[in-house]
This record gives C-alpha cells, structure tokens and sequence, in this order.
C-alpha cells in the first residue's frame, strides 16, 4: 500500500499492510535526529505516511498595539515571545500580551487584526500534488486552539473566565481569531483543489483527570465553533482530525456526532484513556492518533519497554484499522535517541493481530 491508501484505509476502518505512522517533534530532539540520520531524510527513515503543506504567512509580525515591543519575537496576532531556557531546551512564553489591555467592542474593533489576504496560497495545490503518496495535511494543531491561542494575548484565568461567563468582549476576541482561522482553512483547502486529505485542527479539552470544562458549556461554546471546521473538512473532501490532550473520553460520543474523524494526540495515562476501553467503546466511529506515552514510556523506559508498549498498541488499537501509531504529544529532549529509533523500527516491522 502506498502512505496515502494506508491512512485512508484505516480512517475507514479497514485493514492495513502496517499501521500508518505520525512524528511529533520537540526542535531538539528534531535536530538530534537530523544529524544521526545525516543526508536521510528524516520522515523517510522513519516510514512516516504523512506530509505537512501549507501557505505561508507573508504579513508583518509586530507588537500589538500598547506593548513595549521587548520580547524575542510577535506573531501575526501581535503577541509577544521571549525565549526562555529550560531543562534540555528552550521554549517561547508568551511576555506581552495584547488582549488583555482589551475591555470594550469598540477597542476589539479598532485592533488591528491580521488579513487572510496576506497568506500566500499560490502554488500550494503543485506542492500537495509533488508530495507522492503520501497523506496531504493542511492546517496544525494551532487551529483554532481558542483556549490556548488566546490565553497567550490575553492570559489564561482570563480566557477561562470569559467562556465560563461568557464575557462579550472575551467572546468577541475569541471569534475574530476563530473566524480569521476558519477563513484561511476554507481558502487553503480551496487552493488545494481537492488535494488535501486532512485538515489538521486543535483544542485541548481535557486535563489529566477528565474534561476542561462542564458539558453544557462545551456543547453551548464550543461544539458550534469546532464543528464549522469539521463540516468544512467534509465540505472539501477531506478528513478532520483534532488534537486534544489529556483526557477526553468523556466527549468522544460528542465528537462522533460533530463529525470527527480523527482524534489526535491521545495521551494514554490519564485513567479514562484505557486503549482498549476506548477503542472499544468509541473505535468504530473514531480514528485515533496517538498512544505512545511522551510522560513515562518514551523518557523514562528503556527501548524493549518502548517496543513492548508499541506491539500492545498495535495489537489493540490497530485490529480493523481505525488507529494511526504516534507519540502522545512532541517527543521531548529528556528521550534517549534509542527509544525514539526503537519506535519506529517496531512499528514498521509490527503487523495486527487480525
């Protein structure tokens, strides 16, 4: 089977050759690699069936309006980042952040937020249509990751504050970025011409002990903002597929009735996350990503615990397809190079139980 084939294949719960494979990288551990696998390709080496492409955007990143203009770097939003060193790498927090000076519609008004006219979508049906075989992906786990993205311009209690209370100013923050995401999504996927094969999405709705938060703001808030690029997904052909950490089981049926696809990034130690619960009672709607614990197995194991862990998953998850094998978030730099070469290695050479 070719990549492509195979990740279509088990996203419609058929049986594959192998199961497909996903990389997620913290930059340190991305550069390790590069330099063991030298003029390799590093996505190749390791069979990876995915490939990212997308539209650069070719607007001016600067200090939102108020800021001392201090930090590292801004992005288009206008948030500011200093670069802060910790154990094994570095990392951008978020130092100046603009919306939180914002306290009325007319200043989210007057804010000068970033166009969709300045990303450059030329080309990028080409560029999808040079990658091979493989599963095209538009988009990122930034999207429209409301809880996080914002919480960097405006500081998180406030954020969670503004959904739990449903603040209009908050609200209106919240949905100039989601409908400027929504917007460059539907103009990607258009330039796309039908060659994209997943619209990558993201939005941390669970914690370590459960949902972040109660159903009925969930539902109320949140269900209608993620579904418009669910339902746009579709409207394009492709799949969509979400990345949520922690856990999520709790709103996995509600996912199912959105339209999910695909549910990223799953993280297997919180104790709603059992696999084979989870493949069990949710495996014949959803496809998951994810599995390969990034807090215990990968870091602190040794390269057979790393094998054994991705044999079990295989066996349980990947019976009837519906399974996409990959760490549960960015392997980070405290993992021994040997067990992330063992991952992969096993997953390659690893097959069903059926």
């Amino acid at each position: 089977m070719t990549s492509k084939e195979r990740v279509l294949a088990a996203c419609r719960h058929e049986e594959t050759d192998r199961v497909p494979l996903q990389i997620y990288l913290t930059p340190e551990v991305r550069a390790a690699l590069v330099e063991h696998f030298g003029e390799r390709d590093l996505l190749e080496a390791f069979g990876i069936d995915f490939r990212q492409v997308g539209a650069p955007y070719l607007g001016e990143c600067r200090p939102g309006p108020g800021l001392p203009g201090e930090a590292d770097h801004y992005d288009l939003w206008g948030i500011g980042y200093t670069d802060t060193q910790y154990q094994g790498g570095a990392y951008p927090e978020a130092t100046e952040l603009p919306f939180a000076q914002i306290d009325s519609l007319d200043a989210v008004e007057a804010y000068p937020w970033p166009s969709v006219d300045d990303y450059d979508y030329s080309g990028l049906r080409e560029r999808a249509e040079a990658v091979g075989d493989y599963a095209v992906v538009f988009g990122g786990s930034g999207i429209p990751d409301i809880v996080n993205g914002v919480s960097r311009g405006r500081g998180m209690e406030r954020v969670l504050t503004d959904i739990m209370t449903n603040d209009p100013v908050g609200v209106e923050i919240i949905d100039r970025r989601v409908d400027h995401l929504y917007e460059h999504c539907r103009r990607g996927l258009e330039a796309g011409g039908g060659t994209i094969d997943i619209l990558q999405l993201g939005e941390d709705c669970g914690d370590q002990r459960g949902r972040l938060f109660p159903p009925r703001v969930f539902d109320e808030f949140f269900v209608p903002r993620l579904k418009r690029f669910f339902d746009l997904a579709h409207e394009y052909g492709a799949l969509a597929m979400l990345h949520s950490c922690g856990d999520t089981h709790d709103i996995m049926r509600t996912f199912i009735e959105m339209g999910l696809d695909i549910l990223d990034a799953m993280q297997p130690e919180p104790e709603g996350m059992d696999p084979a619960t989870i493949k069990r009672e949710y495996g014949a709607d959803l496809t998951f990503c994810g599995l390969v614990s990034t807090q215990q197995t990968l870091p602190r194991g040794t390269a057979d615990d790393v094998r054994r862990e991705v044999r079990e998953r295989i066996e349980v998850m990947g019976a009837g397809g519906g399974y996409i094998l990959a760490p549960a978030h960015n392997i980070q730099p405290d993992t021994p190079l040997e067990n992330v070469l063992a991952m992969y290695d096993e997953a390659v050479k690893a097959r069903t139980s059926n």
